[in-house]
Parts: C-alpha cells; structure tokens; sequence
C-alpha cells in the first residue's frame, strides 16, 4: 500500500471571493477558492487547483500577457509568484497593507497594485533583461487619493494607469516621469468610483460609480482657449457625456472590453446588463440569482463574460452572443456532511447541511447534477453494489433513492412516525436499506423493491451514529450509537437479536473491513478499536489522540495540549485490501494507518487558512487581552460601506456554519466525512474549505526532450537507423512534422511495436493516438495499425480511462478505423465463405466434366439416343398416363453435364 499521497483537486467549491480572471487564449478561467487558487478549462472541460495555500484567503490575482507568471494576493497583503505553466511557486513577498486590486501592465513588464491609498508599480521578473538578486523591484510610487483605492486600469500602450477611489474620484498617472504632466483627477460622482477604463484608442476614459453613473471623458481643449493659437491651447479631460443605470441596486463589479466597446455591469441584486459604449445601448439584461454579483471579466475575444457571486459561491459563464452558458457552477452552501465514491470511482457525491446532494465528475472537477429533493440537512450517502442507484438520508424524516441514471428520486422510504435519520447502509444485493434515528434509537430496515418498511431492530439505547455492511459473504450489518455499544446484525436471520459490543466512550464512526470479517470504531477519547465479527473478540487498539495535530482557538484561555477539543476521530473509512485506515474528525489532521503494524504511516493537514478557527498551534500574544482574544471584536460595524459590514445583530450569537459573512465568530476547520476511492489510489476529504481530494498519481509528467537541443530531422532519422525506435517516435513528435511523423512510425517493425508502446512517455500518448486516427483510414497498412493500436491500448489502457478527455478525439477517429475494418473483414469472409462452399460443392461437376469432355463426340450421340428412348418412353407413357411424371436426379445431373460441354464446344 503506498503513503505518498499528495494534494491533486479541490472539488465542491468553485469560487470564495476576489476577481476571476482569464488567460490570455480566452479559453481557460482561473478563479479564487479560499486561500488556493482553482483552473477550469473551458474548451476540454477540465479543472485543476493549485496546490499552493495562502495564509488567509485571497483578495485578487493577476496573470501576465504571456501567462507565464501569476500572482495572487491575499486579505493581509501577502503575496506568492507562481509559474503558472509548471504550477510551482517562484518566490513569497509580503506587501505589509490591505491590497484591493493587481493588474500587469500590456506588456508585461510591470505590474501595478492598489496597496491602501497608494499605487505601486514593480517590475515583473525577467531573467533575459534586467538581471536583479531580489525577485521583485520597485518602480515608483503614486499618491494623490484620499481614501483607500478600489480599482486599477491600464492603457493599452503600457503608458498610463487609471485608478479609482472611494474617494469619490479616479485619477491618471504616468509611468515614465517624462509625461508627469498628464496627471489628472477626475471628479464628479457622488458615490464611490467602482471602474475606470480607456477606450481603444485612448482618446476616451469611462467611469463607473457605485450609485449608477456613468461618466464619458474626452481629452480636448478648453472652451475658453478655442480663439488662441495652437501652441498656446492647453488639452484636458473634459465630460462628454453622462448615463445612469436606473437599476434598484447599487453596481457591484463592471468590466469594459475595448474592442467591441462592450461595457458589462453587475449589481447587488443579482442582475447583470450589457451595454455598447458610447451609444449607451442596453444589448441585454439578465439575472443570476438574488445576491450580488460580485466580479466580472471578459475574455480576450469578448466572447465570453465570467459572473462569480461569493454569497452562495456561484460561478458563471456567458456567451452573450449566442445568449448561452458556457459554464454553471455552484458549491454547497452550507457545511458538507458526507462523501461517497460510486462504485467505478468515476464520480465523488456529496451531502450538506443546505439540502443539496451533488455528484462531482472526477476527472473533469466539474457538478454533475443537484438533487434538491430533501426539505432539510442531508445526513449520510449509500451507493448500491452496481453504483446505478444512491440512497441518502436526512433530518426531514425520509430515506431517498435516486436513479443515476436519469436523475430522478424514484423511491421515498419513511417510517411510521416522524423521526430524524442520522445514517443510512445499504447490503450488497442492493435489495434491502437500513437507516439508524436519532429520535428512537432504532435502525429501521426496508425494501428497496417494494418500499415497505420491513423490520425495526431495538437494542441501542442512545441515538445510532453510523451504519455499515460489508461487501462480501453474509448481509451483516454492524451499528454504532452514542450508547458506547456496536452492535454486528444479520437482517435475513430467524431472530433479530445480537450482544452489544462494550466501549469505554461513546462510539462516534463505524467502518467494516470489505471482507465483513472485521469492524473498526473511533470513540470519543481518541482511540480506533477493531472487534471480529464472527467471535466477537477485540483484535488491536489504536491510540490516536497523539497522532492529532489539533489547533489552539481563539475563545481559548490555555494551549492546544491541554484542551480536550477535536482529540478523537469522527470519520474513518478502510481501504479496499483492509490493510490501511484512514482516519479525521473536528480538527486538522487526516492520520493514515497501517493496520498490520499499527503504525502511523503519514499525517496530513486539512487547510493553513489562518482564517479558520483551529488551524493555528500557537496564537500571537499581542492579541490576546485580559477580557479574550481581540480577534473576537466585532468592528466592522465601523466601516462606511453598509453592504461590506458583517453585522453580527444578523443572526444568531456564536454561529459557526452558514455564509462567512454574516457568521458572528470564525468557522471552525473539520472533517465531516472521508471515502478511499474504490482503486486505493486516492481518498477523498469533506472540510470546511471543500472536498479535497488526495491522490497517488503524477499528473504532472516532466518530457526530458524539452532540454534537449538536439532534436532535428536528421538526427531523428539516424536514430531510426540505429533501430533507437522510441527515441526517434518522440523527437519526431517533439518537432511536430508530419511526414517525419509517419517515416518514424511505419519505420518501426512490426515484432518491436509492442515494446515502443510500453516504454512511450504517455505526454505523447494523446497525439499518438490522433495520428493514427487521422492516417488509418486511407493508410493500405491494416494489420500494422491494428497492432499499434491494440499494443498501446493495452499498455496504457488505466492512463487512457483517467483521462478519457484527452483522448476524445482521436479514439472516436480509430474508433471509426476499427468500425470500417470489421465491416470490410466481414463482408469480405462472408462473401469467401460462399465461394469457398461453392467451389467445394462444384468440385466433383468439374472432374466429371473433365471426363466428358474428353469422349464429346460420343457423350453427345449417346445423349442424342437417351432423349430419343426418353421422347418413345414418354409418347408410350402418354398413353398410358395422365400426368407426366418427374425427372429422376440423374436426368437432371445428365441434362447440366450435356449443357456445359455444349457451352465448351460453342
């Protein structure tokens, strides 16, 4: 069993709060998940994060014109440079104040931050022109705002920034000190100014402010210099005109696209609208949903336009001219409770305290399907055996099942009184579910087929915490309660009675070994104790409250070692072998054990937000005061901006979980519910900060070739002379020619395909595969094809189902080579096979034949006399009969022979 797990996706959030941003193609969007950043792919219809973490959660990010270099920012001003292409981090930098908004500059050789009230210009690190020791240099400085800065905007040329303020202005400044004279401050609005933007060819500036206004700037002379000479006229920005929103909300994001003057703009209602500047024309006016639409973006085409809400963590995007969805993306609201791989590992479902189920594509990252069914928190997930059917559980009082397979909730189980379900199980046939209540302490049994509900089985004396079957031999069912008893059920017995299994502490998860030969139990004072099922006896016990890394949080007066919080595992789930555990709870460690050897094999931390109450071993002297920490003080009500303050009057004191900003106190880091995927090769992890998902695979695969300067056509015909066959394929791919694509590949012996194919990196997999695709049906080489096609098939068959987006294309192209084949070898062996049974049966006709014709003269003065007898014989017959009677077989026979030696003569 491997330990090297690595942090490979974050699923079940796609957006937390700052800007969302395109790359420079237009076709991949990045946006900000909590203190990580997340990548969707909007042409292959993938998704990725990061797997760098930020101290808190990030404010803003930027990527350069040539989508090398990314940077984001988080809320206390600290930033990471990240290489985006090979997603490792270059560099940490600490900008020591609030930063509201990044922006490189065209040409990417500076970028700008809005740090306060202030604008820093750094020059973006480049190894080729300026060579410096610290990664990042500053260039200037800009004041001139009174008030902290909201936005910043670049000119197309790289010349000029725009800023804008709550103030109630925007300003222009300079980058070269040589044009410090085209400072100029822009003033006239009565609300905060939300965007700035240059038009295409500069010669306009738009302004956007929070109350619906929007201002057009022209740069021309004054009205009172029109009657002086030319060179004593003095230019400035002068208003040319001004529009209102009239909207019932106050702007909330605006994003301008300078080369279809679209102008899109967001508000506090939900609504978006798009407008063409500088006419000012409503193009269209949608909505979203009711809370704020809190960014925009726009692609570099205009084609697209990116909406993220943080309020219900929505992510959209709009094609406006086809008036389609790209994407539509949303998180659970509310904390999730449960996780379950189906039984192909192809797909994660989760359950949360919103009353949403949601099942999540592995591969691609992206929400499947919602099932908004239940009225209430839904509490735990089952699949059946064949991973077609789902049950979930809830505190509505019912038990659904869902078909996977056309989305629907096809069977409803309740019980004969209104009761709270906590967990459900289901046995391996499928045919009979199980849910335990937290209201009678009973688990309640149905079928899955009728729907009635078959049994209750009494005995917990404590609300039942968790369910479990195995998956193989007899359908036993094994239950935990807070009663500090488990209990091992066998459903189909005479008598449904069982002896409860003692523990010192109440039992808070349950896990039976695949095998049902074994049950693990995490209890409340830490420890992981294992019965056998048959006898009954405990087999080992693990200690594993020294194992957890628990945090030390805020309302605490003593350190993380002396509190008794989080100390205990609340989830645990066994691998697929039974020879590994994997264990969480209410704290921030995920402990993975080795059962044979009882031994910690790795530990891993859930999140380093230091937003999150619990995540932090040690908290800093200087804020904590005789009356607590200061970090309990409520003082955003000391904010100007209404709609930023989070008002803890708004609901109910301590609140942990719900929407952060309305939340009274920090939510807490845990773990609600962790799966091993069916293969092992990863687990899943429901948090507060999302679903993680931990993996074994290298999905970053490194090509040696790229180093090499080497790789030319001759050289790569010379290895294919030297029989170096995969050295030659992957230089000839490397330099992407077709015809040295094809001399390389036909170039190979057909004896040597099937050790290619293994050894071939699979970074060239994909293309392989599309060039055989594209050639195979006008190439005459079938069975060399074929045998390509089934070596590489079969070596990296695992590599090819994981990521069956990247082979779409060129499997449907072999897919129909394959199809043409069959078609052509069918029709070709059947029409063989009637000549073949032809010529066998017409195989004695011919050697007679041959005889006959040899003695033709006499077979036809002979056959001259039998049709004289025959015509006596049947006059004679006429006489005597009325009814001619049939020819014999051998008159037939004579009759076909005396015709084909007429045709021989003829």
């Amino acid at each position: 069993m491997r330990s090297d797990f690595q942090f490979s996706n974050l699923l079940g959030t796609v957006y937390r709060q700052g800007n969302l941003l395109f790359t420079a193609d237009g076709s991949t969007l990045l946006s900000p998940v909590g203190n990580r950043v997340s990548v969707f792919d909007l042409i292959r219809n993938t998704s990725y994060t990061l797997n760098y973490e930020h101290r808190k959660n990030i404010a803003c990010i930027a990527l350069n014109k040539q989508g090398n270099l990314l940077i984001s920012v988080d809320e206390d001003g600290r930033a990471i440079l990240v290489n985006f292409r090979a997603r490792t981090v270059l560099h940490h930098f600490n900008f020591k104040d609030k930063v509201r908004d990044i922006k490189f500059s065209p040409d990417g050789k500076n970028f700008a931050i809005a740090v306060g009230r202030f604008i820093q210009v750094w020059k973006t690190p480049d190894v080729t022109e300026d060579r410096q020791f610290a990664p990042f240099v500053r260039h200037r400085v800009y004041a001139g705002h009174y008030s902290e800065i909201t936005s910043i905007s670049w000119s197309r040329d790289s010349r000029f920034i725009l800023s804008t303020s709550k103030d109630l202005t925007a300003r222009l400044f300079s980058l070269h000190s040589s044009e410090k004279d085209v400072k100029m401050t822009f003033a006239g609005h009565r609300d905060h100014v939300m965007g700035a933007f240059f038009n295409k060819t500069q010669e306009h500036i738009y302004t956007i402010s929070k109350d619906g206004a929007l201002f057009r700037w022209e740069y021309k002379e004054r009205e009172e210099e029109e009657d002086l000479p030319e060179e004593e006229k003095h230019m400035s920005w002068r208003i040319a005109a001004k529009n209102f929103f009239y909207a019932d909300a106050n702007v909330k994001s605006a994003a301008f696209h300078p080369e279809s003057n679209l102008l899109v703009v967001g508000f506090g209602n939900g609504e978006f609208r798009l407008y063409e500047l500088p006419d000012f024309t409503m193009i269209q006016q949608l909505s979203m949903g009711t809370n704020a639409v809190n960014t925009v973006s726009i692609n570099e085409t205009g084609e697209w336009i990116a909406f993220g809400s943080k309020k219900l963590g929505q992510l959209l995007v709009y094609e406006w001219q086809s008036e389609s969805y790209i994407l539509r993306q949303q998180g659970h609201f509310d904390s999730m409770n449960s996780v379950v791989y189906s039984p192909d590992g192809s797909r994660l479902v989760t359950a949360a305290d919103d009353g949403k189920i949601k099942i999540w594509d592995v591969t691609s990252g992206f929400c499947l399907a919602t099932f908004e069914e239940h009225t209430s928190a839904v509490t735990d997930l089952a699949f059946a055996r064949h991973g077609q059917v789902l049950f979930s559980s809830s505190l509505d009082g019912t038990v659904r099942a869902w078909d996977l397979m056309r989305y629907r909730n096809f069977r409803t189980f309740t019980s004969t009184e209104r009761i709270q379900f906590s967990s459900v199980a289901v046995d391996s046939s499928g045919e009979v579910v199980a849910a335990g209540s937290l209201d009678d302490f009973a688990i309640h049994v149905w079928s899955v087929r009728t729907g009635q509900l078959l049994d209750q089985l009494a005995g917990h004396e404590g609300p039942v915490s968790c369910l479990s079957f195995g998956t193989e031999g007899k359908a036993l069912l094994a239950s935990s309660s807070w009663d500090k008893t488990i209990r091992i059920w066998d459903i189909f017995s005479r008598t449904q009675t069982s002896e409860p299994l003692d523990t010192t502490t109440e039992v808070l998860s349950l896990a039976m070994r695949p095998d049902s030969k074994e049950v693990a139990a995490s209890t409340l004072d830490g420890k992981i104790v294992f019965w056998d099922v048959e006898t009954g006896k405990q087999l080992r016990e693990i200690d594993g409250k020294k194992d957890i890394l628990q945090g030390r949080y805020t309302e605490d007066p003593f350190t993380s070692q002396h509190s008794a919080r989080g100390k205990c595992f609340s989830t645990i789930a066994y691998s697929f072998d039974g020879l590994t555990l994997v264990a969480a709870g209410n704290n921030n460690s995920i402990c993975l054990y080795d059962l044979p050897n009882e031994v910690l094999l790795r530990r891993f931390t859930v999140s380093l937000n230091m937003q999150l109450n619990g995540t932090q071993q040690f908290l800093n002297s200087k804020r904590m005061a005789e009356g607590g920490a200061l970090d309990l003080i409520d003082d955003d009500g000391e904010l100007s901006d209404v709609d930023e303050r989070t008002r803890a009057d708004n609901v109910l004191p301590g609140s942990k979980r719900g929407d952060i900003s309305e939340r009274s106190s920090r939510p807490e880091i845990r773990v609600a519910s962790i799966i091993f995927s069916p293969t092992a090769s990863a687990f899943a992890v429901a948090s507060t900060e999302g679903l993680l998902i931990y993996s074994v695979d290298d999905t970053q695969v490194f090509d040696p070739y790229d180093l090499d300067v080497d790789v030319t056509p001759e050289n790569t015909i010379a290895c294919l002379n030297d029989q170096q066959y995969l050295d030659s394929i992957v230089m000839a791919f490397r330099l992407n020619e077709t015809y040295l694509i094809q001399k390389v590949y036909e170039g190979v012996p057909a004896k040597d395909i099937a050790l290619v194919s293994r050894d071939l990196p699979v970074v060239y997999l994909p293309r392989l595969i599309e060039f055989i695709g594209s050639i195979a049906m006008e190439s005459q080489h079938i069975e060399f094809n074929l045998l390509w096609i089934s070596s590489l098939f079969t070596s990296h068959g695992k590599y090819i189902s994981k990521n069956k987006h990247l082979f779409s294309s060129g499997s449907r192209a072999i897919q129909r080579f394959l199809n043409r084949v069959a078609k052509d070898v069918v029709g070709a062996s059947t029409k063989n096979g009637y000549l073949h049974d032809y010529l066998m049966i017409s195989r004695p006709k011919e050697e007679h034949t041959e005889k006959v014709g040899k003695n033709h003269d006499t077979l036809l003065l002979g056959e001259d006399e039998e049709e004289e007898e025959e015509e006596e014989e049947g006059d004679a017959a006429d006489g005597n009969m009325d009814v001619d009677p049939a020819p014999s077989k051998n008159d037939a026979k004579k009759f076909k022979d005396s015709f084909a030696v007429q045709e021989d003569e003829d």
